[in-house]
Formats: C-alpha cells, sequence, structure tokens
C-alpha cells in the first residue's frame, strides 16, 4: 500500500455544504470494447471523442473526499457511488452542471507508469478547485485552463502505477449505467423546496427539471448548486411528478413520484433514463 500522500493544495477537493446506486468503478480490457459478431453491443454508449488530459490521485486516508459536496450528493460511499468517482478542474467542471456525467479513461504515452490495456470508468461528483498561488504549469493543476481529474488512489491504480502521481491521460463522456431509478431527495420547509436529483444514467448530468403538484400545472425549478434544485411554491399535501432533461436533451417524466403525505428529508425512485438502445 502506498504511503498517504502530503497534504497539497492541488489534491484538495472543493468542499462547499450538503445523497443520490451501484459504485461505478468498471475495470476493463479496452479490446472488450470492441463489436461481437454473435451479440452486438448496445449503440451510443459513448458520448464524445477522445481528448487529452491529466489526472492524479488523491489518499485514500482523507475521508473528505469521500463526500461528495460540490455536486450535493453527500457520503459517496451511502450513496452507492464508492470509489468510482472523479472530480473535474474548474474548465470542465461546468459549475456544477456536469455533475453525475461519466467518463472513461485511459493512460496514455508513458510506459513507465501505464498499466496497458485498462481502462475506468467514474462519475463525476466533486470540484477540484484552482490553486492561484501556482501557475497553470507550475503547480496549479486545477487552474484555467488545464483539463485534469483528480481520481481516488483505487481508482488511479487501476490505470498506471501510484508512484507515478501525475499521468497523461485521455477521457471520453460515456454513458452512466445505475441500478435503479432516478432518485428524488426532497428538503427545505415551508414553501421553499428543495430537490437533489441524483443516480441519472444515460448522460449522467441534469440540465432542467420541472415539478409538478397534483393540484398544479408544471413548475421550472432553477438550479441552486450541483445537482440540487429548488422552487418556492407551497406544494405540500399533494403528489409530486418530476420532468428531468439531460444534456442529450433526453426527457424523463417520473408521474405521481412522492405521494401526496410527503415530507422534507425523505427520496423516492422514479423512472430512469433507457441505456441499452440496439
Amino acid at each position: 500500500m502506498p504511503p498517504p500522500l502530503l497534504q497539497n493544495p492541488i489534491h484538495t477537493l472543493l468542499k462547499p455544504p450538503l445523497l443520490p446506486l451501484l459504485p461505478l468503478l468498471f475495470i476493463f480490457p479496452i479490446t472488450s470494447l470492441t463489436s461481437s459478431t454473435t451479440t452486438p453491443p448496445p449503440l451510443s454508449t459513448t458520448l464524445s471523442q477522445w481528448q487529452s488530459a491529466r489526472a492524479t490521485y488523491y489518499a485514500a486516508s482523507d475521508p473528505g473526499n469521500t463526500v461528495g459536496v460540490a455536486c450535493g450528493y453527500g457520503d459517496l460511499v451511502k450513496a452507492g457511488y464508492g470509489r468510482g468517482t472523479v472530480g473535474l478542474s474548474e474548465s470542465m467542471f461546468e459549475r456544477g452542471q456536469i455533475c453525475g456525467a461519466c467518463f472513461e479513461l485511459k493512460c496514455v504515452d508513458d510506459l513507465r507508469w501505464c498499466i496497458p490495456g485498462t481502462a475506468i470508468i467514474v462519475s463525476v461528483t466533486n470540484f477540484c478547485a484552482p490553486n492561484y498561488g501556482f501557475t497553470s504549469d507550475g503547480g496549479g493543476k486545477c487552474n484555467p485552463p488545464n483539463k485534469h481529474f483528480v481520481l481516488p488512489i483505487e481508482a488511479f491504480e487501476k490505470i498506471a502505477i501510484w508512484k507515478a502521481a501525475n499521468i497523461p491521460v485521455q477521457y471520453r463522456r460515456f454513458k452512466c449505467r445505475r441500478e435503479g431509478g432516478i432518485r428524488f431527495t426532497i428538503s427545505g420547509s415551508g414553501i421553499f423546496l428543495s430537490v437533489l436529483i441524483s443516480n441519472v444514467a444515460g448522460a449522467g448530468d441534469v440540465t432542467a427539471v420541472k415539478i409538478k403538484g397534483s393540484r398544479t400545472g408544471w413548475l421550472d425549478m432553477g438550479r441552486k448548486w450541483g445537482q440540487n434544485w429548488h422552487v418556492n411554491a407551497n406544494l405540500q399535501n399533494q403528489a409530486l411528478s418530476f420532468e428531468v432533461t439531460s444534456s442529450d436533451r433526453m426527457t424523463v417524466i417520473s408521474y405521481n413520484v412522492a405521494p401526496k403525505d410527503w415530507r422534507f428529508g425523505q427520496a423516492f425512485e422514479g423512472k430512469q433514463f433507457e441505456t441499452q438502445m440496439y
């Protein structure tokens, strides 16, 4: 087991205040992505072309990094994300809109440290804050315009030797596979309603949300931060429905997800985006 990292600003993920199943760390030979003549694979599992970036890791001994606070997911282990997660640099984080998206990563161009033929799939759950005490090419690894991934060491060691510390990678957007439906966790008080939307399959990230009470029409919700969405409306004692749109312009509607006697602090499961396309 490698020794824990010394505390370093470039390995510290941003921790603003607070749940979204299935750990999303998949390890597989890259050759497994090729098509089969007997059982064709699902179409459109990738959402972008390969691009270049760099990746580092944080120490497993830091319990704070198991909390997806920048996206609002809370305890990532309890939420089912495990350590198949990643924090993104500012130029990639999109002010939290990309929270929940999945990326495929592979180590490249470093024969000394890369583990050939491997790749991982991770979910965006956190933010790597810039460190303007350093230049972007002199220690400020998460400073703009750098494209940088900060991985749990368990994920990093699947594609590279830990002693490398900082590796060149290629990445691409990948369709997320989730267990169960989209999760809606309700908080707030009075007429202020906040909903954390998590466990989203497909594109994984959410770009628009609407809510409907059993006695109202559809109401637009605004992004509070990460994947927390809010609305000011008296929706108590009404069954709640949700319309969720992802970044690939797909929409799923979950009717009457929460019964009329719902309470703040409860979580409900709705429908899910299709991830199998033939």
